[in-house]
């Protein structure tokens, strides 16, 4: 299998970490629902191939997402090793008694950077999905669990438009004064560009929110995605978000091509000698093996490439 020739380039760092989403964020906006094994198996398959933070479900109410109602099941099923993360998305108490019922060690929380997406995704305002996210957090961090936080809409909104940055800062560094130990920076609608990505993280540094607690998340859909994230490395930020295969789409913008691909991530950073210990050849034959589970071709552009 092809690999790309490794020529380093400056002002990068020398290793990454992958936050894989694909079972979580990938899944949950497919349509077709898979069954818990082939899930399951999934998740194995990423964790062999190198990848050592991996989102795996969400307690999220299952009238709400249907693709992931078999969370409970779908941890019972794994034994994972002991050095995988293995977060779960939480959005309230309930689920977090559901979650630490399954043993999670690790929850995230999703939150809006703006008013219109917080009505219609959490039946909330901005201020008001903190009365909800307090309790829950207070009570993980009490319980030992580490918090991560997500952002969305930080780079626009498909009703709101254009969002001010020091919006975005504003809820980001609420959510770390909570407890958070991770804030992931969501482009929800795949719109962000190299200088807006700088112009944020700039932001959350002067707020006192230092790129080590940064997380960066693009979609693709403006094709984009890989030169925001080269963007984010440029600036501090060692931590990014990512689904195998492309896993997933964008509800919210017509052509949305999803997640930023792990293979696509990973054919970058293996040419620039950037460490992050996934496997790209076992990773592309992983998500060739779910597409044909799916019934339909990755978008991810390096699995297409390599797997014929």
């Amino acid at each position: 299998m092809r690999t790309p020739q490794l020529v380093q380039a400056g002002g990068l760092p020398d290793e990454v970490t992958i936050y894989e989403v694909g079972p979580r964020d990938g899944l949950q906006n497919e349509s077709a629902i898979v069954d818990v094994e082939v899930k399951a198996e999934f998740i194995r398959r990423l964790v062999d191939a190198g990848l050592r933070t991996v989102e795996t479900t969400s307690f999220v109410h299952p009238k709400w997402v249907p693709q992931l109602a078999d969370a409970t099941e779908l941890l019972a099923r794994l034994d994972l090793p002991d050095d995988v993360r293995a977060p779960v998305l939480v959005p309230n108490e309930r689920g977090l008694d559901r979650a630490l019922a399954a043993g999670v060690r690790e929850i995230a929380i999703f939150a809006s950077a703006t008013e219109t997406f917080a009505a219609k995704n959490l039946n909330s305002t901005v201020d008001e999905q903190f009365a909800m996210f307090t309790p829950t957090v207070r009570r993980a961090l009490d319980e030992g669990l580490t918090v991560r936080g997500y952002v969305s809409m930080c780079y626009g909104d498909p009703w709101e438009g254009d969002v001010p940055i020091d919006q975005v800062v504003k809820v980001g560094a609420r959510l770390v004064d909570l407890g958070c130990h991770e804030l992931s920076l969501g482009d929800t609608i795949g719109v962000a560009t190299p200088g807006h990505v700088t112009a944020l993280i700039t932001a959350f540094v002067a707020a006192g929110v230092s790129t080590d607690k940064l997380a960066v998340h693009f979609h693709d859909t403006y094709g984009q995605a890989l030169a925001n994230t080269l963007t984010a490395f440029r600036e501090g930020v060692t931590t990014v978000d990512s689904s195998a295969g492309g896993l997933g789409g964008c509800p919210y913008a017509e052509s949305a091509t999803g997640n930023l691909a792990t293979e696509d991530l990973l054919w970058q950073l293996d040419g620039l000698g950037i460490k992050t210990g996934v496997n790209l050849p076992k990773l592309v034959e992983t998500s060739t093996w779910m597409a044909e589970k799916l019934g339909k071709p990755s978008p991810s552009r390096v699995v297409q490439a390599l797997a014929g």
